[in-house]
């Protein structure tokens, strides 16, 4: 009994922090969330799509985190606490080569790109220019998720909350104040949004530096060159979640456009309803970062036996939170999508039954997430990466078209097909974590 209580301490005081962390985040796209609806349902539909657009393209590069982590606890495991920031260098030269010359791109390419994802002209000119401004912090966004696996391996997941409480307060301010023309500016709207996003990115980015200077000095942080094979490490481990990454969110994207095939109603309220449903997951996602962690550090230190144990304990713990959770969307979906949909009435009618069904089901997404980050944190990045890729695409999204747009089941159709997805990724990977081929990767 008192080995459970060590342990569960000390998956609390490694997960709560990310959870916070993630939760600060996703209450902060919640408020984005809110204030954009007052635009119109055209503001709403534009910045979900165009976030999640966002989101597919900075996918790669938030997938160097993984490779950070993974490698960072082995060598806290190993002992090598000098060493330990050498993959953060290593990560945020990644970010550097990778992030400028793609956000580059994509921004002249913006104009050509959205309109594949609407039929509907407001939401297109809307949405490209908030995709634009979120752009614009492409670099940014790597280097901070670069520094929050490095904090999450080395067990100091505190200084990632402080940042990210520090950049989200700035967001509200500045989003508030550019999104409706406050202390004289003008009102720029959904393009406000993107822009007050993007300024306090990079106001989390200059404090992830200082905390750096200040925590991970001894241990190599810009001091130490990373060498090729740690380079080489990087991208093995890195690459494949990068991959996973990026085409889980063209999943989403192309799931968005499913959607508005639907109607502009139903993309209006998947957008509230996916913001809803991250903040309901985050427990399930934080705590698998933190099993990334300490599976990496038994691993380090050669016991393959407590890493496995780690994965189910996490599980379990993700489980009875994320239930509770699930309790509340179910029984009160409408008041909290009134929240956000008083003024939207056929929006909040289209929403209710969806996040119901979430509520229900949203422990299965708990397990499948604890387990990919557990695998993932082993080194066994491909194979995790492999499996989740294959789930999404192949099943998932022809089953989301069918059941929404073909066979006239609409929203509800296309959430109901998602349970299912998730329910067998779930199963499939507590079958992988229980045979133990991620126990011998070398990182």
């Amino acid at each position: 009994m008192r080995m459970k209580r060590d342990r569960l301490a000390t998956i609390s005081a490694l997960s709560l922090p990310i959870i916070g962390g993630m939760v600060s985040q996703n209450v902060l796209n919640l408020v984005d969330t809110w204030m954009v609806s007052e635009l119109g349902k055209e503001s709403l539909a534009a910045v979900g799509q165009g976030s999640y657009l966002n989101f597919a393209s900075i996918a790669f590069i938030t997938g160097i985190s993984v490779g950070v982590q993974a490698m960072a606890s082995r060598r806290k495991g190993e002992g090598l606490d000098d060493e330990t920031a050498v993959p953060l260098n290593g990560g945020l030269l990644l970010v550097l080569c990778i992030a400028i010359p793609m956000s580059i791109v994509l921004f002249l390419a913006a104009p050509y790109i959205f309109p594949v994802l609407s039929n509907d002209s407001a939401v297109i000119t809307i949405g490209t220019e908030y995709y634009r401004m979120r752009l614009l912090a492409m670099v940014a966004v790597g280097a901070n998720f670069a520094f929050r696996g490095y904090w999450n391996g080395v067990s100091m997941s505190r200084l990632y909350l402080r940042t990210l409480l520090i950049m989200h307060v700035c967001n509200v301010g500045i989003s508030y104040v550019l999104i409706f023309g406050k202390l004289g500016l003008p009102a720029l709207g959904a393009t406000g949004a993107g822009l007050g996003t993007t300024i306090a990115t990079f106001i989390g980015t200059g404090t992830y530096f200082i905390l750096g200077r200040g925590y991970a000095r001894n241990a190599g942080f810009l001091r130490a060159i990373p060498s090729w094979a740690t380079i080489k490490s990087m991208f093995r481990l890195s690459i494949p979640n990068g991959l996973q990454q990026t085409a889980f969110a063209f999943g989403f994207t192309v799931l968005f456009r499913i959607i508005s095939s639907v109607g502009t109603t139903e993309a209006a309220a998947a957008t509230v309803l996916v913001n809803i449903m991250l903040v309901a997951i985050l427990p399930g996602l934080g705590l698998g970062l933190a099993s990334a962690s300490l599976v990496g550090q038994a691993l380090g230190r050669g016991d393959v036996e407590d890493a496995a144990r780690w994965g189910w304990d996490v599980v379990r713990v993700a489980s009875m939170i994320v239930a509770l959770i699930g309790m509340v969307m179910f029984f009160g979906a409408e008041p909290i999508l009134g929240i956000f949909l008083d003024t939207q009435p056929e929006v909040l009618e289209v929403a209710v039954a969806p996040l119901r069904l979430v509520g229900a089901t949203v422990v299965l997404d708990a397990i499948g997430m604890v387990l990919l980050n557990s695998i993932m944190g082993a080194g066994a990045t491909l194979l995790a990466a492999t499996v989740s890729t294959a789930f999404q695409w192949f099943l998932f999204l022809p089953a989301a078209y069918l059941v929404g747009p073909v066979l006239g089941f609409g929203l509800i159709g296309i959430w109901g097909a998602q349970v299912g997805y998730r329910l067998l990724q779930a199963v499939v990977m507590a079958i992988l974590w229980r045979s133990r081929r991620w126990a011998h990767v070398k990182v």
